[in-house]
């Protein structure tokens, strides 16, 4: 690759990259993008002096650093004045109205997000500093970490020196998912997605940052010479070379002229995420119609949002107006009603799920949040209890996660007074009163007559990786549970015509159809016996080791027997002797109701691939659930992607990247033809 190929190559990957991040629309699959991309790194690798500053490998995290230095934004950063009311908006209108002697004004309308203010100065095209707001004068210099969001362009086309303003966010997804990760390790949590973009723009780790998925949203400009940018959108929304491939061919030809609205598409036409939501509109009506449309995206929307900006469209009387000490007098933040709020706990009570599992539930004081009266959110497990130091009487912080599902977020320690008390988790179940199963971070019930888990269990039971009752699905079973037809996994095979004629909608064939189809479950494959159960951390995978190493007698088995086998671990050994111990009358009924078979052991003696671990991929002749029950039923481990101890990939066509590292690791590929010969 030559100095020109690689430059050529950056350009390609990062105009994917807008494509992928920005515009959510790919123009590359991820075999293209990693294959170009690795020739990349090899040529850095070798030409080290030659890397380009917007080069995809420099996203990647830097050294760690001791500590943040300070950066001077060129312009001060403001914040925005607060409306809560449509009369405090209707207030603010006129005050700009009489503020600029204007006969008509128009306005611009942004959403407000949820997230860390960032300012990024690009000189001679390349961003050269990312600062935190600090002080709204001097901030922290980030740039480091900025240089990590797939979002921020590493280079653009415009020359001149240019502050872009935006908001740095994180997904209410990726919140819960990074949150998930700090529980599972005992770190504290994050508040909200504000603090958690916040915290991880300010990681002196680089590396983490990258691992945030941090987005940025640009909604504004500080220091920039308009008439230079005024020009230069006017040259390129002409000029047909490589570098400004058509920038704002899509948006106006002329000048930006006095139009902030204008402005904001020149930068979205530089490579940045452009707001959605946006527009621009003339008087309160429609302000307020966009307000109560964004209230009711907000829901959906996967960042969270907690307003809407609304600016004065023109520049000039943008000047005109010009600030107080604290805010622009030509901008405000009109919010949206808080959906954090503070709760006591009075108490907590105990919901057994479908699957047995005991979830804390709080019992809060009545609150409202957007309307809606809030009295229990979910405390999820007692391990989460413990973490979050939650205890009864407690005032803790309370949002609705997704906006939706009332959740706690933490307590409010400092304000205890004595009457708070520890919430022991239970030992019986509170349904059925059975022993339960207590691990590390779930409790359970594993008794499957318990009321509460048996409708799931017969759902589960019936479903397709278990016996696979056609014309058996979730709302049959509601239905047959619901009239008293069944109240256990056995009865299904006790059903007869007659208890079914009376149902609504059952109709003579499809009564027989799903009598035939219960029917035809006698003498299933013992692994998917085993799999219908339900057992807490028994999968597939696991019922089929259980199956080939013990066959009918896998319920008869001790715990060393169990934690014996390749990949069972101590959770997976409890669960079962506990299971077994619970349901064994239970068990012993089924198996003899359904007589499952167990051939799987004599087909594993003399196999070729024994032992031997797969990886598919690509498009074959045949589903790849068929080949991955072919392989396992002759001994086989069929994993999901390729390693040094993979043996063979079996490989379709079009296939992608795992081809690639299967080439690389020197892993066997053969195809179906090779595999079948294997058989």
């Amino acid at each position: 690759m030559t100095l020109k190929d690689y430059l050529e190559a950056v350009n390609q990957l990062n105009l994917w990259a807008k494509h992928y991040y920005v515009l959510d629309d790919p123009i590359a699959s991820d075999e293209e993008y990693d294959t170009l991309y690795r020739k990349v790194c090899d040529f850095e690798s070798q030409n080290p002096q030659s890397i380009a500053p917007d080069s995809p490998t420099q996203r990647v995290g830097d050294k760690v650093l001791e500590s943040f230095s300070k950066s001077a934004h060129i312009q001060r950063m403001w914040s925005l004045e607060d409306v809560f009311e449509p009369k405090e908006m209707q207030e603010w209108i006129e005050r700009v109205s009489r503020g600029s002697n204007a006969e008509s004004l128009s306005f611009f309308v942004s959403p407000k997000f949820d997230g860390a203010s960032l300012n990024l100065l690009y000189e001679n095209g390349i961003l050269s500093v990312a600062a935190t707001r600090g002080d709204a004068f001097v901030g922290e210099n980030v740039t480091q970490n900025a240089r990590t969001i797939p979002s921020i362009p590493l280079k653009i086309a415009y020359k001149g020196r240019i502050e872009i303003r935006g908001e740095c966010v994180i997904s209410k997804l990726d919140f819960e998912n990074l949150n998930f990760e700090r529980l599972q390790k005992g770190e504290n949590l994050f508040a909200n997605p504000r603090n958690a973009a916040a915290g991880s723009l300010r990681q002196l780790d680089s590396k983490i940052t990258a691992k945030r998925k941090l987005q940025f949203i640009p909604w504004g400009i500080g220091a920039c010479d308009i008439e230079e940018f005024t020009r230069f959108v006017r040259e390129n929304s002409r000029t047909k070379d490589l570098e400004s491939t058509h920038l704002f061919s899509d948006v106006l030809q002329d000048s930006i002229g006095d139009s902030f609205s204008a402005l904001m598409e020149q930068i979205y036409a530089l490579g940045f995420q452009k707001s959605p939501f946006v527009e621009k509109c003339s008087d309160f009506e429609r302000i307020q119609q966009i307000y109560l449309n964004l209230i009711d995206k907000r829901d959906s929307y996967p960042i969270m949002l907690d307003g809407m900006v609304v600016r004065v469209d023109s520049i000039a009387l943008q000047d005109k107006l010009g600030f107080t000490i604290k805010a622009p007098r030509f901008a405000c933040a009109y919010k949206f009603p808080a959906i954090e709020k503070r709760a006591k706990i009075l108490g907590i009570t105990l919901q057994v799920g479908r699957t047995g599992v005991i979830t804390p539930v709080a019992e809060l004081e009545p609150i409202r949040i957007e309307g809606a009266k809030v009295s229990r959110a979910t405390l999820h497990n007692f391990d989460e209890i413990a973490k979050k130091d939650i205890q009864v009487n407690d005032f803790v912080i309370v949002i609705r996660s997704g906006d939706v599902i009332p959740k706690i977020i933490k307590s409010l320690t400092a304000l205890r007074d004595g009457t708070q008390f520890v919430y022991q988790p239970p030992t019986q179940c509170p349904i059925c009163q059975s022993e339960l199963l207590i691990e590390e971070k779930l409790i359970k019930c594993q008794n499957l007559n318990c009321e509460a888990r048996v409708k799931n269990s017969i759902i589960h039971f019936a479903s397709k990786k278990a016996l696979n009752i056609d014309g058996l699905g979730d709302k049959i079973v509601e239905i047959l549970f619901d009239k008293g037809k069944i109240a256990s996994i056995e009865d299904l095979f006790y059903l007869k015509f007659s208890d079914l004629e009376d149902l609504e909608g059952f109709k003579e064939k499809k009564i027989n159809n799903l009598l035939q189809a219960i029917s035809a479950t006698k003498g299933v494959e013992l692994w998917r016996f085993i799999n219908a159960l339900g057992i807490e951390h028994i999968g597939e995978g696991a019922s089929k080791k259980l199956a080939n190493t013990f066959g009918l007698e896998f319920y008869q088995k001790t715990y060393e027997d169990f934690i014996s086998l390749d990949g069972f671990g101590g959770e997976m050994a409890a669960s079962l002797v506990e299971f077994c111990k619970v349901n064994l009358e239970r068990l012993l009924r089924l198996l003899n109701l359904i007589s499952p078979t167990c051939t799987t052991q004599n087909l594993t003696k003399d196999s070729e691939v024994r032992g031997k671990t797969f990886v598919i991929t690509g498009t074959l002749s045949k589903n790849r659930e068929v080949y991955q029950e072919i392989l396992e039923s002759l001994g086989a481990k069929v994993s999901g992607s390729v390693s040094r101890k993979t043996d063979y990939l079996l490989c379709g066509e079009n296939a992608g990247s795992k081809l690639i590292k299967a080439q690389e690791l020197g892993v066997k590929v053969i195809g179906e033809e090779e595999f079948n010969a294997m058989l």
